[in-house]
């Protein structure tokens, strides 16, 4: 139902996937932080458990999987996608009063979800963080400590699919160095807001 009107709307709308673990959530927040940023994040809605820490309506809107069913039968979402066992969406409604409202806004999604928004929003601009290399990744999944062995090598084999779609989005970033993919991130944004 918010489909029409998406290319009308005065706000950018920006779309930032990359495989779990390559620092994506990192890059967003620190970017977030800098004051030639005017940005926001929207918050995505999610079927998984929360991790320690997590807040309902911040980090995401926390939902039974029966719940999130009835969300997508109804249209709420704008994109949402089935990952490693549990659903993730984004809320439409909240997304489309940002940018009418003129704003910028970030939207960190699976790259399922983002080929959805390619698709109706095709004026949004699509970054993909990566990591140097899959090794790389690997270590990183690890020493996060949050999951079992199993459920790492599902995400790399995940991983592998995500980073071969990496070609469909407007810019690639390598996240080898936090503040230089911080800053690179800046600039794009900067530069697309600004219409430069």
């Amino acid at each position: 139902m918010w489909i029409q009107g998406w290319g009308e709307v005065p706000g950018q709308l920006v779309v930032i996937s990359g495989p779990s673990g390559s620092g994506k959530s990192t890059v967003i927040r620190r970017l977030l932080e800098r004051s030639d940023v005017r940005a926001e994040l929207s918050v995505s809605a999610t079927s998984r458990v929360p991790r320690p820490g997590e807040v309902d309506g911040v980090d995401y809107f926390f939902r039974t999987a029966d719940a999130f069913k009835r969300g997508c039968t109804d249209g709420e979402f704008l994109e949402w996608a089935e990952y490693n066992g549990n659903f993730y969406g984004t809320p439409a409604r909240p997304v489309f009063e940002a940018l009418a409202d003129g704003r910028t806004v970030i939207l960190e999604i699976e790259t399922k979800g983002a080929m959805q928004v390619r698709e109706q929003a095709p004026t949004a601009l699509f970054v993909f963080i990566d990591v140097p290399n899959f090794g790389e990744l690997a270590r990183r999944l690890r020493a996060r400590g949050t999951e079992t062995d199993l459920q790492i090598h599902q995400r790399l084999v995940i991983a592998r699919k995500e980073r071969d779609l990496a070609h469909c989005y407007d810019v690639r970033i390598i996240n080898d160095n936090l503040d230089q993919a911080v800053a690179e991130l800046a600039n794009v944004l900067c530069t697309q807001t600004s219409g430069g």
